[in-house]
């Protein structure tokens, strides 16, 4: 098993493709028996980190269980990695033998304020935007 964010994945796949040693890194995530990937659209992804995203995609495609989280739609993908088509063909990919689990309501890290009522939840409509 492997767990890392986003962020950090762009990064890594980035820096390795600078150096000359992608296929060597995209091999680092291809391989675990299940890759984690969290935060995606945490942070706007550019295009050539778009790129090296759906490559680790197509190779993990089909050959080993991946888990995703992200706090965006499927439909705001394409916002998320500056092109509508890798975003699509990223999708395609992933939801192909998907299982996806829709998570609404409060943040469990903010269970204890919220009881106590320091803080308003994010679902209180009275909050336009869902601000704190």
């Amino acid at each position: 098993m492997l767990f890392t964010s986003a962020a950090q994945l762009i990064a890594t796949l980035t820096k390795a493709l600078a150096e000359g040693r992608l296929d060597e890194k995209l091999k680092l995530y291809t391989t675990p028996r299940l890759l984690i990937i969290d935060e995606i659209g945490y942070l706007p992804i550019e295009r050539v980190g778009a790129n090296l995203f759906f490559q680790l995609i197509s190779r993990r495609y089909e050959r080993g269980p991946m888990i995703l989280t992200s706090n965006q739609s499927f439909g705001a993908w394409g916002e998320v990695f500056g092109d509508r088509v890798i975003a699509t063909a990223i999708l395609d990919r992933l939801l192909h033998h998907a299982v996806t689990l829709n998570i609404r309501g409060n943040s469990y890290r903010l269970k204890e304020k919220l009881k106590s009522g320091l803080v308003r939840s994010f679902d209180d409509e009275s909050q336009p935007g869902g601000e704190i």
